[in-house]
């Protein structure tokens, strides 16, 4: 018996030898990259080789985060570098593509092979084609470029910072321009304006110029064109270049007003909502619209309520994220300036409820709007007892505490003003309104 037990603890311990040894072979035929193959800057096998004009390769994520960095020398020789376009090193990538196939048994993947990015000269040579399409109106070869753009803008973050930084905003403006000046349209037209319009998405935000020039009234009223009959694509892209144009030029909102269909295709646009995006820039531009200094201003406002919107901004209030909440309310607050506008807010009867929900939840931005919107509501208007309604209505949401409280973490000068105001309002109103008798619980059990 005891011979056996030896033999066990012997066989025990030859297994432990082997493993040993085992390991040991193992770190001894660890791999090791070749230095030629390490980027000198990561020190990590480099997957996109490229070459500076200093003849030092490196790889292409970290030599363009040191570029991007503000840096204009070479990181080994620190030399200036005469060009800051890296150019592909071929024989290296299939050195070191041959050097991972040898040692895939070790775990190694073959690098796969990168797409060259778009070069700054290539970029150039095709805006110049688009340019001179649109001067000659050469539909198909303007639409080919565009499209081919695209493409190239999708497949990278780099092949879009570097169409951005070459102009091409400017350049789809003034495209976007040339086909919208002729009057007569046909689906050829519609179509190299779509490409446009879906490709100067990809380049927000514009530049001042840029956005200027799209802002003509021939290519407002193409925007609005496709926001009122065109497919889901081309609504949402109408809807984020408006909201570009009517954030950054005033001027331009009583242009947009004056086109007709403008109102009603807006109000679909957040009545049926495509996505988040085009609601957000549908409330945007409907907000400018709403709060500018037009001379059609109550005009502008007198149709949106006609048709509804206080009404659907509530409804949209009810389960909004933060930024839609935000837009919402302030489009409300810019509509609440008309009395046409107060007295449809003060119709709803969800409107206070949900304003009240809203103070302290969402955001400091979303709290001075409600509590300028239900300033609005509760103070008289024309008639003496305008706010009479919404004050009760108010107090009995606990519009009373939630202004105290308000007041007591701080607020800014305008909304305190206006909260300050709202309180006194209700504390008159507080006596008005039957109040429960604790006594009448007294019997009630309690649960704890």
């Amino acid at each position: 018996m005891i011979s056996t037990w030896r033999r066990r603890m012997a066989a025990r311990r030859a297994r432990k030898l082997e493993l040993r040894s085992g390991d040991e072979a193992y770190e001894e035929v660890e791999l090791t990259v070749p230095s030629e193959f390490k980027c000198p800057i990561s020190l990590d096998l480099m997957k996109d080789p490229v070459i500076l004009s200093s003849g030092i390769t490196y790889d292409r994520g970290s030599i363009e985060t040191w570029i991007e960095a503000g840096k204009r020398t070479c990181p080994i020789t620190n030399r200036t570098l005469e060009s800051l376009e890296p150019v592909p090193n071929h024989m290296i990538r299939r050195m070191i593509q041959d050097w991972c196939v040898e040692n895939r048994s070790h775990g190694i993947e073959r690098i796969p092979t990168p797409r060259i990015p778009v070069s700054s000269m290539e970029v150039v040579e095709m805006l110049d084609k688009i340019s001179e399409a649109g001067q000659a109106k050469d539909q198909s070869v303007c639409r080919k470029l565009v499209v081919k753009m695209k493409a190239l803008t999708k497949e990278s973050e780099r092949n879009k910072k570097c169409f951005k930084s070459n102009g091409t905003g400017s350049v789809l403006v003034a495209a976007f321009g040339a086909f919208s000046e002729t009057s007569s349209a046909d689906e050829e037209k519609d179509a190299v304006l779509k490409e446009i319009l879906s490709a100067l998405t990809l380049m927000l935000p514009l530049g001042v110029e840029a956005k200027s020039r799209l802002g003509s009234p021939s290519s407002l009223r193409r925007m609005v064109g496709f926001l009122t009959s065109g497919d889901l694509s081309s609504r949402w892209n109408s809807a984020l270049a408006l909201r570009e144009i009517v954030s950054s030029d005033k001027r331009k909102i009583e242009a947009l007003a004056e086109i007709e269909g403008v109102s009603e295709s807006l109000f679909k646009l957040v009545k049926e909502p495509i996505c988040p995006a085009a609601t957000k820039s549908s409330l945007i531009v409907i907000y400018h619209m709403v709060t500018s200094s037009h001379p059609a201003k109550d005009a502008i406002i007198s149709r949106f309520v006609q048709m509804g919107l206080v009404s659907l901004l509530v409804e949209t209030l009810v389960d909004a994220d933060r930024s839609t909440s935000e837009k919402a309310l302030g489009v409300l607050n810019g509509i609440c300036d008309s009395e046409e506008g107060k007295e449809a807010a003060r119709d709803n009867s969800l409107a206070v409820p949900v304003l009240v929900k809203k103070l302290l939840r969402v955001s400091d931005l979303a709290t001075e709007f409600s509590v300028s919107v239900l300033w609005k509501l509760m103070a008289p208007g024309e008639s003496s007892e305008d706010g009479g309604g919404v004050l009760a209505e108010a107090l009995l949401v606990g519009a009373f505490q939630k202004l105290l409280l308000l007041l007591q973490v701080g607020c800014g000068e305008s909304t305190k003003e206006k909260a300050t105001q709202a309180v006194k309002l209700l504390n008159l109103h507080r006596e008005r309104l039957e109040c429960i008798d604790s006594q009448d619980f007294k019997d009630l059990k309690r649960p704890f």
